[in-house]
């Protein structure tokens, strides 16, 4: 199983999550503040927790607020080669959910969880997926034909949820060592898809598209 935590910056607005079996079922909760998450994490016990939060910093920047530090990992200067638009994680409101996101990382990692950087929106991108700005009922349509069911395929889910959903994909995919974690190790990675998606032989080439509100990360 994997979970995938589409996390607010703030706990007072909303949290995706989606957990998902390896036989393609979604189950899928908006969530709040950080007791909810940590409880929801702690109960299902996934085998790879997937977080769209920056969750390090950059190597020389000692804090989030420190203004005189470098603004982009490897991982995210691996962003900008492959053509996929974010906010750097020191812009603004950034600042809020990097902090967010780092805290979650520490807590369910002192559960014994493996947690892991995700980006939906990078990894729409690369599946030739559009993102949410182009419509939720499209997201969600394209995301079953990845063939993901259980909630997808009951009710219609919110573009937190459905961003939570894309993560846990990923986080299947990087069990089955079907996807790729881009950046340097010792500083923090992103886990993207591979090269291959079910139901293409090829990946055409990564498809930039238009950057996300803050609140979404990038």
């Amino acid at each position: 199983m994997a979970l995938g935590i589409d996390l607010a910056g703030s706990p007072r607005r909303s949290t995706g999550a989606c957990a998902l079996s390896g036989t393609g079922d979604a189950v899928s909760w908006v969530l709040g503040p950080d007791g909810e998450i940590d409880a929801l994490a702690a109960g299902l016990r996934p085998d790879v927790v997937l977080v769209d939060a920056p969750l390090s910093l950059p190597r020389g920047r000692r804090t989030i607020g420190d203004r005189s530090g470098p603004h982009f990992r490897e991982c995210d200067r691996e962003l900008r080669r492959l053509g996929i638009r974010f906010f750097p994680l020191t812009l603004g409101p950034m600042r809020m959910l990097t902090a967010r996101g780092m805290r979650l990382a520490r807590r369910l990692r002192a559960m014994g969880l493996r947690v892991e950087e995700g980006y939906p929106g990078g990894a729409q991108d690369l599946l030739g997926i559009a993102r949410k700005q182009h419509g939720v009922a499209r997201l969600q349509r394209s995301l079953r034909r990845l063939g993901i069911r259980g909630d997808l395929a009951r009710r219609s889910l919110t573009h937190d949820e459905l961003d939570a959903v894309t993560l846990a994909w990923v986080g299947l995919e990087l069990l089955r060592g079907m996807a790729v974690a881009v950046g340097d190790p010792r500083e923090g990675t992103i886990v993207l898809p591979a090269d291959r998606a079910p139901g293409r032989s090829k990946r055409s080439g990564p498809r930039s598209a238009g950057t996300d509100s803050a609140r979404n990360r990038r």
